[in-house]
């Protein structure tokens, strides 16, 4: 059965308008069910990250929505149509709602203030009746539920390691418990055995807390692992959604297959990205031509 949608993206189109207007996205059209994780790829400039700037209303000239709507489904109440927000709803609504970890986000913290004080700082603008002991009290447990030492509030962020910034930015987004999670690129300039920690940590706290994810990268192999479904981006356009194993392993348009196929393998030629014929250790695959080559190649080896 099909979880109810908790964020409808509606004909969204997106322009910059300069000498030359831009068409950054183009009727995108997308659903995000309650507890999904939607993984969104794509190559740089393709209109990603406008799209999640598009939907969370935080786009500045000259850039401009031209047309289509979002709609926020909360779990009690009505849908809120988000242009028809604006000032304190509007803020309010942002890190309530829908929050989001921005690209290159372990270098948005400030330099010159505490952990502890930028954490608080969420609490004194949205939940301005909590008392300072209270505040430090969360500031502590959200610490801790992104795998971080409670003790680290009194560091700076310089004296953090890059996949300790980056768990401190997830636990500033998930604070006042937001129902939709939009991570831009949230494990860019980190080394892969820090990238799986924090993709477990994502999977974690989704399982535990229910919120959904729109997940942001260029990294196609990286959503494969994390992602319910996945929706291919190029050139403001949507081409392909599909859930993550049928886009694997049967992907239709062009660009998904180029995608898939601009991988190296790590023991094969450039493009076989599927080496075994299996995802994980349970669920096999298709028999495709990179898995037939890698399979002579094995026995070639053998012999």
């Amino acid at each position: 059965m099909t979880a109810p949608a908790v964020l409808r993206i509606e004909n969204l189109s997106i322009d910059y308008l300069a000498e030359t207007t831009v068409h950054a996205v183009r009727e995108v059209s997308l659903t995000l069910q309650r507890g999904e994780i939607l993984g969104l790829a794509g190559e740089s400039g393709c209109g990603k990250s406008t799209l999640a700037y598009g939907i969370t209303r935080l786009l500045k000239p000259p850039a401009t929505i031209t047309s289509g709507r979002v709609l926020f489904a909360p779990h009690d109440g009505d849908d809120i149509d988000l242009s028809a927000l604006a000032g304190e709803e509007l803020r309010a609504f942002r890190w309530d709602k829908i929050a989001m970890v921005f690209q290159g986000a372990m270098n948005s913290l400030s330099p010159v203030l505490r952990i502890s004080e930028q954490l608080e700082d969420v609490f004194i603008t949205h939940r301005p009746e909590l008392g300072r002991t209270e505040r430090r009290k969360r500031c502590a447990g959200l610490l801790e539920r992104v795998g971080v030492d409670r003790n680290r509030l009194r560091a700076y962020p310089h004296e953090l390691s890059g996949g300790m910034r980056q768990r401190v930015m997830i636990a500033m987004a998930l604070a006042l418990e937001p129902e939709v999670l939009i991570m831009d690129e949230p494990t860019t300039a980190l080394d892969v055995v820090v990238q799986r920690e924090i993709l477990q940590e994502i999977t974690r706290l989704r399982s535990e807390l229910g919120f959904a994810v729109v997940f942001i990268t260029h990294d196609l192999p990286l959503l494969l692992e994390i992602s319910d479904r996945i929706a291919v981006m190029r050139a403001g356009l949507i081409v392909e959604l599909d859930d993550a194993l049928t886009l694997y392993t049967r992907p239709k348009h062009p660009y998904t297959r180029r995608l898939l196929s601009s991988f190296p393998s790590l023991t094969g030629e450039r493009g076989a990205f599927v080496r075994n014929g299996r995802l994980g250790d349970e669920v096999a695959l298709d028999e495709t031509e990179q898995t037939v080559d890698a399979a002579m190649a094995e026995e070639l080896e053998a012999r």
